[in-house]
């Protein structure tokens, strides 16, 4: 897997960084690592070598979900979070979503978001 790679180059790269955003994926991969590579990893986040943006379970699909789904979906990630490194992410992350709300802009200014990343805006937006 990608983060197998990723987690030994940061560890042989003092340099380096890496932005996790999906919290499923993740917590998938995690919780199959022995503990020598979870405390790796604790360290790297501890370091701010490995950074986790947005903290959701999943990236929110901004075009058809409701309020309450979005922020459940925070809710699960930022637990995660929370309890295993005693983080909260501070930025946005929506680089795949199609289309956009300016209800997960407010749910991310809520939750004390520093910044918003986003793509796929529309052309007569810009």
């Amino acid at each position: 897997m990608i983060l197998d790679s990723t987690i030994d180059e940061l560890l042989k790269n003092p340099a380096r960084k890496f932005t996790y955003v999906e919290m499923k994926f993740f917590k998938m991969w995690y919780d199959r690592q022995n503990e020598k590579t979870r405390k790796d990893v604790k360290m790297l986040v501890k370091e701010g070598r490995l950074e986790f943006a947005n903290g959701g379970w999943s990236s929110t699909d901004e075009a058809s979900a409701n309020y309450e789904d979005m922020i459940n979906n925070m809710i699960i990630g930022h637990k995660f979070l929370q309890t295993e490194f005693g983080i909260t992410p501070k930025i946005g992350w929506n680089l795949d979503s199609f289309g956009h709300s300016s209800s997960n802009a407010r749910l991310f200014a809520d939750m004390g978001f520093e910044a918003q990343f986003f793509a796929r805006m529309d052309r007569m937006d810009k």
